[in-house]
């Protein structure tokens, strides 16, 4: 294996240990959101759990985070919720920012 054959291979590695920790800190955040969301909501601790997955699940609909948001902006609006998108928005970045805390100190 040639120097440049190790380098790519370490770049390989590193780009999917990356990835994996995105994937990891996206369902973190997303479940996070989901019982924040939840709470908002007025859900038991029961229903708080499933609505938390159906946020991590609302995420596979799309690329990005819309598919996320769409859902709670949806959500809010039927309950009759009074919580702006900067809020939703905002709440999404700080739980990502935990997320990702929380997923590379238990790497």
């Amino acid at each position: 294996m040639t120097t440049f054959d190790k380098r790519e291979d370490g770049f390989e590695k590193a780009y999917a240990l990356d990835e994996e920790i995105r994937f990891k800190a996206l369902a973190r955040r997303n479940k996070l959101l989901g019982l924040w969301a939840a709470e908002k909501l007025g859900l038991s601790e029961e229903q708080a759990q499933a609505y938390a997955k159906e946020v991590v699940v609302a995420d596979l609909e799309e690329h990005g985070d819309e598919d996320v948001f769409r859902k709670l902006r949806t959500d809010f609006d039927a309950k009759g919720l009074d919580i702006s998108d900067h809020q939703i928005r905002r709440n999404m970045d700080e739980f990502l920012t935990q997320a990702v805390q929380a997923v590379r100190t238990a790497e």
